[in-house]
């Protein structure tokens, strides 16, 4: 079948999956759940999948609500990821709601591999839906990228809604460590010479790296919070505890700045004759490693769907950092922006978001992205030079290690 005819196809499908597209949406977001709770929207997921002929499969006992759903054969696996956890806080009783639009990734990439199972005698290939709980906390796509269930993904796809469309994101690697000082309590008053303050290691600490972003490159971040600072004024404090946050556009980096931040810990805890030590309390999270080869020739699949306007990678000056970015250092991924075009600016992590992400504009956007995407494997599965070419590019990117 060639690709005008194969689109016609896609189309039709589309229309008689539209209402599953949009009851599957409207399930998630109605019935908001936190990372690591996803248990009815997980549930909904697989059992809409496995309505559609997909084996289910729990790859990762310490995530009961990750899942990976797969149908067909062949050798070439593409997978597309789905998230559905939602953010805490964001209604003004304090309740979780979908002001991130996960809802809509859920639906969009469920529904990718549904029609795509329907089109298995035109590409033959096997199809996975990768259920990826807790981004927005755990960042569990680091888990499932140890356990490997990437390791043999010829391609995956994700997208997110945003206030901008764009095919290059760019993604902040991230690590996330917990230092705790071990000092001696003492009475402040009577007696400050026999204390060792733990407070005073960490005030050392936070001025070290205050002075340590001097010498940084200008894409590197670093934050913190004091989350133990002693119990009473006039107790000199024998116990506190921080978490750090640091980011940088490469993982390489990163590791440098790690050991920097860790010897500035070693030595404010010197200075005051404590003790220190640290754990990492977040999953750390890779940058994003974009394949030219494989936007190139999705662009084009988005502009044949009526998306053309998207921004380059110069013009993207907003990153914050995500589990994608883990996986994309496995295997080659694509991960798209998009702007649902609501008639009002998407505001993401906010209650305004809400009232886009599962509108009929967010539902004609994942209209468009279903097409795009699935018309993307078409030209990587019909055609062995495009998959060798993003292979080759991926193989070569200096990120991968």
């Amino acid at each position: 079948m060639d690709k005008g005819k194969f689109r016609d196809e896609v189309i039709r499908l589309l229309e008689i999956h539209n209402n599953e597209l949009t009851e599957t949406s409207d399930y998630i977001f109605n019935n908001p759940e936190l990372g690591e709770r996803e248990y009815k929207s997980c549930c909904y997921l697989q059992e809409t999948l496995a309505k559609h002929g997909f084996t289910i499969d729990k790859p990762c006992e310490s995530l009961p609500t990750a899942f990976v759903a797969e149908y067909g054969e062949g050798d070439t696996v593409i997978a597309f990821v789905a998230e559905y956890d939602a953010l805490p806080g964001i209604l003004k009783n304090g309740a979780p709601a979908h002001a991130c639009g996960h809802n809509w990734i859920a639906a969009a990439m469920c529904c990718c591999g549904i029609i795509l199972s329907e089109l298995k005698k035109v590409i033959p290939c096997r199809i996975r839906v990768i259920g990826t709980p807790a981004e927005e906390t755990l960042g569990s796509k680091y888990d499932l990228c140890e356990a490997g269930v990437f390791d043999d993904v010829d391609l995956a796809f994700q997208a997110h809604l945003d206030a901008f469309n764009c095919m290059e994101t760019r993604m902040l690697a991230l690590n996330s460590i917990e230092f705790s000082f071990h000092g001696k309590a003492a009475h402040a008053a009577q007696s400050p010479e026999e204390g060792i303050n733990a407070l005073d290691s960490i005030i050392l600490m936070f001025n070290g790296i205050g002075l340590l972003r001097q010498q940084l490159r200008p894409d590197a971040r670093i934050h913190g919070i004091i989350t133990e600072g002693g119990v009473a004024t006039n107790v000199i404090p024998d116990f506190t505890q921080c978490r750090i946050s640091f980011r940088a556009n490469d993982k390489e980096y990163l590791k440098l700045m790690r050991e920097k931040i860790i010897s500035i810990a070693a030595g404010a805890a010197k200075m005051t004759g404590a003790s220190v030590d640290h754990n990492d309390y977040e999953n750390p999270l890779d940058d994003m490693v974009n394949l030219t080869s494989l936007t190139d020739l999705c662009r084009k699949n988005f502009a044949a769907a009526g998306i053309q306007n998207f921004i380059g990678k110069d013009e993207y000056t907003e990153a914050g950092s995500s589990d994608i970015g883990n996986v994309s250092h496995v295997c080659p991924t694509l991960y798209v922006e998009l702007d649902p075009e609501a008639g009002q600016k998407l505001v993401l992590h906010t209650e305004s978001a809400l009232s886009i992400v599962n509108s009929p504009a967010a539902h004609k956007k994942a209209e468009q992205t279903i097409e795009a995407f699935i018309l993307t494997v078409y030209d990587i599965v019909t055609n062995k030079e495009s998959l060798a070419d993003v292979k080759k590019e991926f193989d070569s990117c200096s990120g991968i290690k």
